[in-house]
């Protein structure tokens, strides 16, 4: 009889997950990105290049640049924040991650306890909600509308919460592509967010992962540039512009917060050979990769509305997205995307319920995030036409003629 571990697990492992068997024919899921346009053979000329020249350095923890990451990476993300971004920081203030999930619970240690408060945008990545949830921190939703963060709503909620005597450890935000809407906030509104920041004395969190994939190929500077203060912190990635499974994100912060992450990072390093890659390939390469990229990404984002229009018609409602690979649907009220989030998974359609992407789950129900950056063209055509027929079925929607709508 095999070893009972159940009565000894801890209270962070008592959720089970199952073993994983394969994808779905139609993933509309995850942040993963177009296969092909991986860039393979350069990344595997890099390898080789890096391995030969720089390869015995993969005998001492953080290689020659310590704790913080491979040092021509960390330049490189310095040149480059400032270039698209307006950002001007040192290597010492950049520390590489394994993701930006890591940036983001280097950040929550550093600053969250159980019983904090934060703010942050109503509708929100999935991954930030379970962490707050994890540490037992509660999070208040902030509405938006297509510009991202209403300001007088963050307002009303700082005033608030400073008339109950509690003061928010930060507000967090997505201001560049917002996940899972897809707003760009304009710059006004930006440095509206730092002034409440500073009336209010706290801090911000800018997330801006999906920054590098507006369509236009153009951004507003990010919070983090027009910051006078020192009170945001930034993070990035290049898991949405190169390859996801590479596992290299980045965490921007001054030094007097850096200096307290660093002590947290007790995983010895993130993967070296990845940074070595990545700062030989990058430089003569990324800008290039990216507009290469961007075309790609709003042809299945074009096809993805379409499929939407003629599948479901009068239906659905959504902003029709000016970067990421991501859309965020609204259906009548009466389809629950949980329920149909299981009857679409039973004949092959993953998708996101709204449920798990709002701060107020209950009351987005009837909204889905559909991801467009994976499948194929013909795969999202495909798939949204069979994730019509499952909605019809089980709720009546798309209404087609000779149906009888029922909830």
């Amino acid at each position: 009889m095999a070893f009972e571990f159940k009565s000894l697990l801890s209270a962070t492992a008592t959720t089970k997950a199952e073993p994983f068997s394969g994808y779905p024919p139609y993933h509309f899921v995850g942040g993963n990105i177009d296969e092909p346009t991986v860039p393979v053979e350069a990344l595997a000329n890099a390898v080789g290049k890096v391995i030969r020249t720089e390869g015995h350095n993969l005998a001492k923890y953080g290689l020659n640049s310590g704790p913080q990451g491979h040092l021509p990476l960390r330049k490189f993300i310095c040149d480059c924040l400032k270039k698209r971004s307006e950002i001007a920081v040192k290597p010492e203030e950049v520390l590489l991650t394994s993701g930006s999930l890591q940036a983001m619970d280097l950040v929550n240690q550093t600053l969250l306890s159980e019983g904090d408060v934060v703010l942050l945008e109503a509708a929100n990545y999935a991954g930030t909600l379970t962490r707050l949830d994890a540490i037992g921190v509660e999070y208040v939703g902030v509405e938006l509308d297509s510009d991202g963060m209403r300001m007088d709503l963050l307002d009303r909620a700082l005033s608030e919460l400073a008339k109950a005597g509690r003061k928010p450890k930060y507000v967090y935000t997505i201001p560049t592509i917002q996940n899972p809407t897809g707003s760009v906030m304009p710059v006004e509104r930006r440095l509206e967010m730092l002034t409440l920041a500073k009336a209010y004395n706290i801090p911000i969190f800018e997330d801006d992962c999906y920054a590098d994939l507006t369509f236009s190929g153009e951004r507003p500077a990010a919070i983090y540039a027009l910051d006078n203060d020192q009170r945001v912190v930034y993070c990035g990635t290049f898991s949405k512009t190169i390859a996801p499974a590479l596992r290299v994100g980045y965490l921007v912060a001054p030094w007097q917060l850096m200096s307290h992450i660093l002590p947290l990072k007790t995983d010895a390093g993130s993967g070296a050979l990845e940074q070595m890659v990545l700062a030989e390939y990058l430089p003569g390469n990324f800008d290039d990769h990216v507009c290469d990229l961007l075309p790609v990404l709003k042809a299945k984002a074009d096809a993805l509305c379409l499929a939407l229009d003629e599948h479901f018609g009068a239906s659905v409602a959504y902003e029709k997205p000016v970067g990421g690979i991501y859309l965020w649907v609204t259906l009548p009220e009466n389809v629950d995307t949980d329920r149909l989030f299981q009857a679409a998974l039973d004949q092959g359609v993953a998708i996101n319920p709204g449920s798990q992407w709002t701060v107020d789950g209950s009351a987005n129900k009837h909204r889905m995030r559909l991801c467009f950056g994976h499948p194929s063209i013909d795969n999202i055509r495909k798939g949204v036409a069979k994730l019509a027929d499952v909605c019809f079925e089980e709720f009546g929607v798309p209404f087609r003629s000779g149906n009888i709508e029922r909830g």
